[in-house]
């Protein structure tokens, strides 16, 4: 079956981001980027377009001739993937990055694509080729905003080890992305690949990121109301329970686990509160999803998904459950 690509509406303001760094005026293109920012859904034949008339229009008026789109690349910020980077930077190393990536990438693409193998001492991400394709332009943008989001991210980031693209460039293109990547690019590839050394999956996050600290606050907030006058065991397990719901995989025998107790345990302790594991794990959802629905960058997609949903339908049933309305009715409510 063909996967229906597109790009989230944020991913737009990557492209009016750079064409403000650059001073340039692109009349006609900017009612366009704007009118398409405020969309869930952009196809990836408008943003390719988009993006086309963009760097063309720059370098008539004076920017870099040689691959601009690595410039658009590096202005990238979390906001720019909306959810997705900020799940991204929750992580704890490079290597949970690379598997929320992977994992919630149907946030950004609308299909998961993204496939992780290790390889002998490399670790390496890749895309293989779909019926709808970016472009040369669209991908090295695409893997450009990728490497300068971990860069950024970590204390004296290490290049790729490779990195590999479906296209091809000119000569002197193809030394501009060797010299933005530090490391060895490889043309007409069968996927768009990134590679690291495997020891580079330990290396820390630093969730240096403003925006993220403000968003991880928030959920700490929502779990203490949902388990109040917790203690230091209750409020790790609060910790422990937003990884699961990254993993989407929330049960009572995961959490005991990763806290170094048994089931028994660890129910006990919850019975203390007066809870059993599914009713905290409700309490906490729901709380969780009173927090996100207060926040309209988030589609109640996202929402599910970042709940531990598989998908929005099961998210509408157990909040219904919860509240006696639907999740769409009380963000109506919020924002009214």
């Amino acid at each position: 079956m063909a996967r229906v690509m597109r790009v989230t509406g944020a991913w737009t303001g990557l492209l009016s981001d750079w064409l403000d760094q650059q001073g340039l005026d692109a009349d006609a293109l900017r009612p366009e980027l704007a009118r398409w920012a405020s969309q869930d859904n952009v196809p990836v034949a408008v943003w390719r377009d988009l993006l086309a008339r963009g760097l063309a229009r720059g370098v008539l008026e004076g920017a870099n001739p040689v691959a601009p789109e690595l410039e658009v690349g590096a202005c990238v910020r979390p906001g720019h993937v909306g959810v997705l980077g900020y799940l991204v930077l929750a992580s704890d190393t490079l290597g949970e990055a690379m598997l929320a990536y992977q994992r919630y990438e149907t946030l950004f693409y609308g299909a998961t694509l993204a496939e992780i193998v290790i390889e002998g001492e490399h670790a390496e991400m890749r895309w293989p080729p779909s019926e709808d394709e970016l472009g040369q332009q669209a991908d090295g943008a695409a893997i450009a905003a990728l490497v300068t989001f971990l860069r950024r991210q970590i204390d004296d980031p290490p290049p790729p080890s490779g990195v590999s693209f479906l296209g091809t460039v000119s000569e002197a293109a193809a030394e501009a992305y060797e010299r933005f990547f530090g490391c060895p690019v490889r043309w007409t590839d069968s996927h768009v690949r990134v590679r690291f050394p495997l020891q580079y999956l330990g290396i820390p996050m630093p969730r240096r990121d403003p925006t993220l600290r403000a968003l991880l606050d928030r959920q700490a907030q929502a779990l203490l109301r949902a388990l109040p006058g917790s203690s230091d065991t209750e409020r790790q397990l609060q910790q422990v329970l937003l990884k699961l719901l990254a993993d989407g995989e929330p049960t009572l025998a995961r959490a005991a686990s990763a806290m170094h107790m048994s089931p028994r345990t660890l129910q006990r302790r919850l019975a203390g509160h007066g809870v059993s594991w599914q009713q905290w794990l409700d309490r906490s959802r729901e709380q969780l999803a009173r927090n996100y629905l207060a926040d309209t960058s988030l589609t109640l997609t996202d929402i599910a998904l970042l709940l531990g949903f598989s998908e929005q339908s099961a998210f509408t049933r157990a909040y219904q459950r919860w509240t006696g309305t639907s999740p769409g009715r009380a963000r109506r409510q919020v924002s009214g």
